[in-house]
């Protein structure tokens, strides 16, 4: 099983600085900022105060019931105590969820572009991504009839990402409400919702989420959400989901015989997080929203990219096909792949290519990074691309 093109960028990236290059590194989706203070007092407490023990295998109970109230608060999704679980990260999260209900050969519907652990989950479990284009002039959004037609008996799952990875597209509520029309006459497909970007719209509007929009599809939907973006902390591995009972009870048993319970230390922060100030998370997300408005713009200034603004997360997607594709040293450039890798190696700049995210050729930048950082990217990519060998006949 290969090693996600995440990962596999960061680590190549941190592998160059520790050989001592000028990497700035613009792979991972990780915060630039701190976690908050009142967060991380709360987790020195609970170490000082002796929770240190096995916690229960599906969470603490203050957090599983902070959990319960952050739900029925920003998503008006009322969840009794057996349909809400924590997890290891909300990558734990999915792949419990699908490993407690795949088998070889089902198949699980994912529009593209997509965050690229999905795929790579359902093939270790044996099963067969199935993969519907959404266009870029719909602003990435999946159309509901083709998510319809993709769905065959041996479909179990559609996977819904909003805000977007890599893309940043937001899902208005009256799209929302097509796609569970789309859905409701397929009663054999789970709905796997992730909103783990939740609070990272960039015009400050709630996330609408499909549990929420059409409550008759919630028996079966898992609505995945977590702390690592929301509130800076990556490292901390906490993610929950709610939804039916029987679901949660399945992926309980997978957890317990996985990884048991997450650490009550981060539980007890976690709990901090998501019923304490909660100001830090709009403060963070206007520091996203700038961030990705003014390097969309610097991006989309290189001759030859073309990066339109996302209205949510923390990535820029920008299209690579309008440059040449051959170095000055005569490298050729096939794919978006090679582009990346020149990238770093000339440029010192770490990215991941769009063929990882199912859609080619693209780049995937985060700028969760500082902007210092950034702005270090942005010189050093249009140097890059400014040195290309500009031959009319060769492009991506």
């Amino acid at each position: 099983m290969p090693l996600a093109a995440t990962m596999a960028a960061a680590a190549r990236a941190r592998a160059l600085r520790a050989e001592g290059r000028d990497i700035v590194s613009l792979t991972l989706g990780e915060p630039g900022f701190a976690t908050p203070p009142h967060i991380v007092e709360a987790a020195y407490r609970a170490a000082r105060d002796g929770e240190t023990k096995y916690p229960p295998i599906r969470g603490t109970p203050a957090l599983l019931a902070a959990v319960r109230e952050k739900f029925q608060r920003e998503n008006k999704l009322d969840f009794s105590p057996d349909q809400v679980i924590v997890g290891h990260g909300a990558r734990q999260i999915i792949y419990d969820a699908l490993a407690a209900t795949l088998e070889p050969g089902c198949e699980i519907v994912i529009p593209s572009p997509y965050w690229n652990a999905y795929p790579l989950i359902a093939r270790m479990l044996g099963a067969v991504p199935v993969f519907v284009e959404c266009d870029e002039a719909a602003g990435f959004l999946p159309d509901p009839e083709a998510l319809a037609a993709a769905i065959t008996p041996r479909t179990r799952w559609l996977v819904l990402n909003f805000p977007s990875n890599p893309t940043g597209a937001v899902c208005p509520p009256s799209h929302l409400a097509r796609i569970a029309e789309a859905l409701r006459p397929h009663r054999h497909v789970w709905i796997l919702s992730d909103d783990i970007y939740e609070h990272l719209i960039h015009d400050g509007a709630p996330n609408p989420t499909i549990a929420a929009i059409a409550p008759d599809l919630a028996d079966r939907t898992l609505t995945v959400s977590g702390v690592s973006k929301t509130y800076a902390m990556t490292g901390w591995r906490i993610g929950f989901a709610g939804g039916p009972a029987r679901l949660l009870a399945a992926m309980a048993r997978v957890q317990g015989q996985s990884t048991g319970g997450v650490s009550p230390i981060a539980q007890a922060a976690a709990v901090a997080a998501l019923t304490g100030d909660q100001s830090c998370v709009a403060d963070m997300r206007r520091a996203y929203a700038e961030r990705a408005a003014l390097f969309a713009e610097a991006f989309g200034s290189i001759p030859g990219l073309r990066c339109p603004r996302p209205a949510g997360a923390f990535y820029l997607y920008p299209r690579i096909d309008l440059l040449p594709c051959r170095t000055q040293g005569g490298r050729r450039l096939a794919t978006d792949a090679d582009f990346a890798e020149a990238l770093l190696e000339e440029a010192g700049v770490a990215t991941v290519h769009g063929a990882a995210f199912g859609r080619s050729p693209h780049l995937r930048l985060s700028v969760a990074a500082e902007p210092e950082a950034l702005e270090a990217a942005h010189a050093r990519t249009a140097r890059f691309c400014a040195a290309l060998d500009h031959d009319p006949r060769e492009r991506f």
